[in-house]
């Protein structure tokens, strides 16, 4: 059983908390990228669209006679081969969306927590308790563990909540290098595209438990 840090709102350490032995095996890379795939083919809108020979506004008329000229025969300015005609078999709106079996979702989120377990990247954070939105709370709080974002890097440090809150969201609003979830929208993409994960104690106790059923 691998033991993560644990750390005040300061960025200071005050202990180790056990992580459970779903989160220490080996990460499997074929799965983490079937899911990566998979989720972001779910985020496509697929909304786009181009118009066939009969969709243009182009006049029917035949060119020229069918026969004796020595040509190709054409029917219409709409055909595909000339400048301003329709698109030959071009995209349509569709919905790029596809099923992906619960166990292979379910191995994906293990390997890359394991992932960031084994680099060392994820911390658990203590508690968090904020009154009202406080941005500079949070911004000590990532200078302390040291993972301040470099310029241009947003989304460096991912903060797991428990559950939606608006305050701290509000809060991170600001920050370019820090971004917050709830557990439940917990995914494998945004996870491997931050560099470090942060998780409160409570957060982590709701993941562990929902990789225990």
């Amino acid at each position: 059983m691998s033991m993560v840090a644990v750390y005040d709102i300061q960025g200071k350490q005050v202990g180790e908390v056990a992580v459970p032995e779903a989160f220490t095996g080996t990460p499997h890379t074929a799965v983490l990228h079937e899911a990566v795939v998979w989720q972001l083919a779910g985020r496509r809108r697929g909304t786009h669209s181009t118009l066939t020979r009969g969709m243009v506004s182009r006049s029917t008329r035949k060119l020229y006679r069918q026969k004796g000229t020595g040509r190709a025969r054409h029917g219409g300015r709409g055909a595909p081969i000339f400048v301003g005609g329709g698109i030959a078999f071009g995209p349509h709106p569709r919905d790029y969306s596809y099923p992906l079996p619960k166990r292979v979702r379910r191995l994906a989120l293990r390997s890359a927590l394991c992932a960031k377990v084994a680099a060392g990247h994820l911390a658990v954070l203590d508690r968090l308790d904020l009154e009202g939105p406080k941005t500079k709370v949070l911004a000590g709080l990532v200078r302390g563990l040291g993972w301040e974002a470099p310029a241009g890097r947003r989304g460096a440090v991912l903060l797991i909540m428990a559950g939606p809150d608006q305050v701290v969201r509000r809060s991170v609003a600001n920050l370019p290098g820090m971004r917050v979830l709830p557990a439940t929208a917990l995914n494998v993409h945004d996870i491997l595209a931050c560099e470090h994960l942060l998780v409160t104690r409570e957060a982590l106790e709701r993941i562990t438990e929902a990789f225990s059923r």
